[in-house]
């Protein structure tokens, strides 16, 4: 059962941090490709680690703060990164177009749900891990190291290292 963490999103502090990362995504996003030197710099200031990656315009996250890229990590355009709660990635991890993680959901309660407060999860990916376009990740979910997953799945549950995974929801389809 994945654990679920209630926060409040309209906290000062939560609010200034959004508005910052929204300015630097802005910056980002304005910079043309082969501007690695002031992505560099931009991902240092958004990003709580960052070892060389490379994301393509354009790309959204609520904070930066609570995202770990590891070495090399590349997204296709159209990236989302909802991380009110830590979103940790590997080593070589490839994003296709549109690969949006959600560490973020709404109470299903309506009278919690109409205080503003969301829950959150942290989201996990291993070494080596591919995720084909239009893939959403749902709070609280880890993938597994050399893992890949299909284009459009919708991974709700954990995956293990080293298999394929794809569908709606996200099912393991054979080894690797």
């Amino acid at each position: 059962m994945i654990e679920l963490t209630l926060i409040n999103p309209y906290e000062p502090e939560r609010l200034a941090a959004r508005k910052r990362a929204k300015h630097l995504c802005q910056q980002l996003n304005n910079l043309r490709a082969d501007q690695r030197k002031a992505r560099q710099l931009l991902y240092a200031q958004l990003f709580a680690e960052a070892d060389n990656p490379f994301i393509e315009p354009d790309f959204y996250c609520d904070y930066g703060s609570h995202i770990y890229l590891g070495e090399n990590f590349y997204a296709n355009h159209h990236c989302l990164m909802l991380d009110a709660a830590d979103i940790r990635i590997g080593k070589r991890v490839k994003f296709g177009p549109g690969v949006h993680l959600y560490t973020t959901t709404h109470p299903i309660d309506a009278a919690q749900r109409a205080t503003g407060q969301v829950l959150a999860a942290p989201i996990t990916i291993g070494d080596d891990c591919w995720l084909g376009g239009n893939t959403l990740v749902m709070p609280g979910v880890t993938i597994g190291e050399k893992s890949v997953v299909g284009a459009g799945s919708v991974v709700t549950r954990s995956i293990p290292a080293g298999v394929v995974a794809m569908g709606n929801p996200c099912r393991v389809v054979r080894d690797l």
